[in-house]
């Protein structure tokens, strides 16, 4: 069973900065391209950003390219996403999933229970 476990959220003024943590608990979680999604009150599900199994190839939504950058680390089974120049729509629930684009993870359809993100002054 793959169990994931966001955490990092929180509340943060315009401009500031926050890092996310998914700790994965697979086996072969250094096999698995991953993703970050959000969702916004209200909104849909929206993808973020994408890494493949080995961390060297990374992809980003045009909304927060220049601003986040994902990582990971497979001996620690864990998957990270720096938020910098947070913007106050970057609020919403964020959750980790496997899956290296959209298509995929709504495929796969595994996420963990989220962390929120609130950016206000």
């Amino acid at each position: 069973e793959v169990q994931l476990v966001e955490s990092g959220g929180g509340l943060v003024q315009p401009g500031g900065s926050l890092k996310l943590s998914c700790a994965a608990s697979v086996f072969t979680f250094s096999s698995y391209p991953m993703s970050w999604v959000r969702q916004a009150p209200g909104k849909g599900l929206e993808w973020v950003s994408g890494i493949n199994s080995g961390g060297g190839s990374t992809y980003y939504a045009d909304s927060v390219k220049g601003r986040f950058t994902i990582s990971r680390d497979n001996a620690k089974n864990t998957l990270y996403l720096q938020l910098n120049s947070l913007k106050t729509e970057d609020t919403a629930m964020y959750y980790c999933a496997p899956g290296e684009d959209m298509t995929t993870v709504q495929a796969l359809g595994l996420r963990g229970q989220g962390t929120q993100v609130t950016v206000s002054s």
